[in-house]
């Protein structure tokens, strides 16, 4: 952030901000959008995304004694010795709606009370979809979760800058409109949502899904585009689908708010697992200080074991983040 305050004092005034909304100037936008100012040198700390439990979560939610909810998989965090949690959306009650505040209140005093901060939370949307009634169903939803996340405390909120079911490809979405036309419906979007969320203290994060935004310089394009100060870049380092991913993290690392942190480079069995020292040393040499969450995926695997998965993967990323920083080869001018 451009702020000298902690992460920690950010949080809390963010929480204040929807009380002065209504006195706010107008929401501001970058003439060139520009690396995010980092500084004191980078720190980086853990935090597990939800989504890891997706089908313990989604049978929870069908039926309160199976599976695991949300509470759960603080708890899990909390023992393993995570920082944060990261909360997807999808696993509260009512998604979409907004969950009940009772419901909000109980989850971020059972966070707090486990020593975990809510790092970020995010919904489904599609803004590739031709059909202007989905996108502007996309941009509701992204409001409603703004002032969700402002009230769990969560700093960022995921946004998709890809298809969604049914449509298995943009090109399919948008009824194969050309992609600097398919760039602008989805910039218009995701700024109107950056301009709500300035009013919440809610930085609206957006997400490579291996989609429309497959390489580092389509990420950049595209927020570029969006040019608000309240836009940012979620970096999944599963899903950059170019020759060499991690040339593709390294554009957006200055650019990141948010991180997910998958076990492969590709989020497929046949990918190469991802080398988390050389991972590690990208995101330090953009002086990052914030939340790296992780987030395993079943890739298809019958025996996928959550628990298991989660832990190998949170150790080895403590390792890695535990390596002294003089280890570090210098970054490239």
């Amino acid at each position: 952030m451009n702020s000298p305050l902690s992460r920690r004092r950010f949080l809390t005034a963010s929480a204040l901000l929807p009380l002065a909304a209504a006195s706010l100037s107008a929401p501001s936008a970058r003439a060139a959008y520009t690396p995010i100012a980092r500084h004191s040198g980078p720190r980086l700390r853990t935090s597990l995304n939800a989504y890891s439990f997706s089908d313990l979560l989604t049978a929870n939610a069908k039926d309160a004694t199976k599976g695991l909810d949300l509470f759960g998989v603080c708890d899990f965090a909390a023992k393993l010795g995570f920082d944060a949690v990261d909360l997807t959306g999808y696993f509260f009650p009512d998604h979409p709606q907004a969950p009940a505040s009772r419901y909000l209140i109980r989850l971020k005093r059972h966070a707090f009370n486990l020593g975990l901060d809510i790092s970020g939370t995010g919904v489904r949307n599609d803004f590739t979809a031709a059909d202007p009634a989905v996108r502007a169903e996309g941009v509701a939803r992204i409001k409603t979760w703004i002032e969700v996340a402002a009230r769990l405390g969560a700093p960022t909120i995921r946004v998709f800058a890809d298809c969604q079911a049914p449509f298995k490809t943009w090109q399919q979405a948008s009824s194969n409109a050309p992609r600097e036309k398919v760039e602008a419906w989805m910039s218009d979007a995701i700024r109107e949502c950056a301009v709500h969320g300035e009013k919440f203290g809610i930085i609206v994060a957006v997400q490579n899904h291996g989609d429309f935004i497959a390489t580092g310089a389509e990420h950049l394009s595209l927020l570029k585009r969006v040019d608000h100060d309240w836009c940012a870049a979620l970096v999944d380092t599963g899903k950059y689908l170019s020759a060499d991913p991690y040339a593709d993290i390294a554009i957006m690392a200055p650019y990141a708010v948010n991180w997910q942190i998958k076990e492969t480079m590709q989020s497929t069995l046949k990918s190469p697992r991802v080398d988390l020292t050389k991972l590690v040393t990208i995101i330090r040499q953009s002086g990052y200080r914030g939340y790296v969450p992780i987030e395993t995926l079943s890739m298809g695997r019958k025996d996928y074991d959550p628990y298991a998965e989660v832990t190998k993967l949170f150790h080895d990323l403590s390792a890695a983040l535990a390596a002294p920083a003089s280890s570090e080869p210098a970054a490239k001018s």
